[in-house]
């Protein structure tokens, strides 16, 4: 038989965070107890006053195909965030919305790459950044940013990182998988490096820009260095402030040559965003916001209680994150040693099979992360499930065999 699949999915990779959703729903079917700390999105429920005008949106007939980038209401709660919360003004022209934050970078990317292309990628990095650039015809260029460093990139590794044909840098702050903040002058001297590349632009991912502790803080690139307008695109989203990441909506402020391409992209593939769930959107932007600060609270107390119980668990060391809902710990101490069965692991996925076999708790590798030795635990959990799924890794770890 003919093959029709084109070539360039022979690199292309399924989503580990939805293959790992999907092995811990194989195995609660067939009967078995398990933590899940791979879990990417908030436990809440999305708030009242959000569903409720989803629900009056149905009821009000708004059930129809919208403009391709989204409704006028929207974008223009969307440039009323932008400016209210990130110092940052766009017109709705300049804004467009999307199936989900991860619609937007995939589209931006289709739109603006050739054959060969670069794509700067930090690393630890989302897992799906690397593929939706390959896919797109683009080489992921990535720069290893270790724990010594904050797991940051600093102005020496992008330099040294650009050539001739590097297209864009993608910035995830905070960062997933990490927790890492970028601060205030870590930005400043990273947006400095553009002013000798002109052809390069910047993505900023912010989609948890709301979950900082401590002393972090979450400052817009662009908001620091307004020279970049005409070069950065700001994606953000509705998902994870507002527990809405089944209603799929994000959205991506820049120049506008590349916001009608989006938009012309968008007519030609998704039509639009669904109607009801812009109208949530709108809602959850211009509505009140405790709930988001509540959530914040919540996940600081949880990142706390998962570092206190991780602790001191031989062969694990955790970072304590600044931002998002992930801890990222290095396993590089359980690596080399004999699991369960008397088998040794050889690395980091091994210790993540280890820990779902012999202890029933699900996380993702450090490699799909672009880090080797390292695991992902989400504390979007509630402390109930941490202290059990801790106790479980404690009592798993300290039964093995050196």
């Amino acid at each position: 038989m003919t093959n029709i699949i084109a070539r360039r999915f022979d690199q292309i990779k399924a989503s580990p965070s939805m293959g790992a959703k999907a092995k811990v729903e194989a195995l609660r079917t067939a009967g078995r107890r398990i933590v899940d700390f791979t879990i990417g999105e908030p436990d809440f429920p999305t708030p009242q006053h959000v569903v409720q005008a989803g629900i009056a949106a149905l009821l009000h007939g708004e059930t129809k195909y919208t403009a391709a980038a989204g409704t006028p209401a929207l974008r223009s709660a969307i440039a009323g965030k932008l400016a209210r919360e990130n110092g940052l003004e766009f017109s709705a022209s300049r804004i467009v919305v999307g199936c989900g934050a991860k619609h937007v970078i995939f589209n931006a990317f289709a739109a603006s790459l050739e054959a060969g292309d670069e794509v700067i990628i930090p690393a630890p990095y989302w897992v799906s950044y690397p593929d939706m650039v390959a896919i797109n015809g683009g080489t992921p260029v990535v720069v290893r940013c270790a724990e010594s460093i904050g797991f940051k990139l600093t102005p020496k590794l992008l330099e040294g990182a650009i050539t001739p044909r590097t297209r864009w840098l993608v910035l995830n702050s905070p960062n997933n998988p990490t927790g890492a903040v970028y601060t205030r002058a870590e930005l400043q001297a990273l947006c400095a490096v553009f002013k000798s590349h002109p052809h390069v632009w910047l993505l900023t991912d912010e989609i948890y820009e709301h979950f900082v502790y401590g002393k972090a803080e979450h400052v817009s690139a662009l908001a620091l260095a307004p020279y970049l307008a005409d070069r950065t695109l700001v994606v953000n989203g509705v998902s994870k402030a507002y527990a809405m990441t089944g209603w799929r909506i994000g959205y991506g402020a820049g120049p506008l040559p590349l916001m009608q391409t989006l938009s012309l992209l968008m007519s030609q593939s998704t039509t639009c965003p669904s109607a009801i769930s812009q109208s949530a959107a709108i809602a959850a932007l211009e509505g009140p916001q405790e709930g988001v600060m509540d959530a914040a609270a919540l996940y600081r107390i949880r990142r706390d209680l998962m570092l206190a119980r991780l602790k001191d668990v031989p062969g694990i060391h955790c970072t304590v994150p600044d931002g998002a809902f992930y801890l990222f710990p290095s396993v590089a101490g359980l690596v080399g040693r004999n699991d369960h069965r008397g088998v040794e692991m050889k690395s980091d996925v091994d210790v993540v099979n280890f820990l779902l076999d012999a202890a029933g708790v699900a996380s993702i590798d450090g490699s799909s992360y672009g880090m080797p030795g390292h695991v992902r635990f989400s504390f979007a959990n509630s402390a109930e499930e941490i202290e059990e799924g801790c106790q479980r890794i404690r009592a798993a770890v300290t039964s093995l065999v050196s």
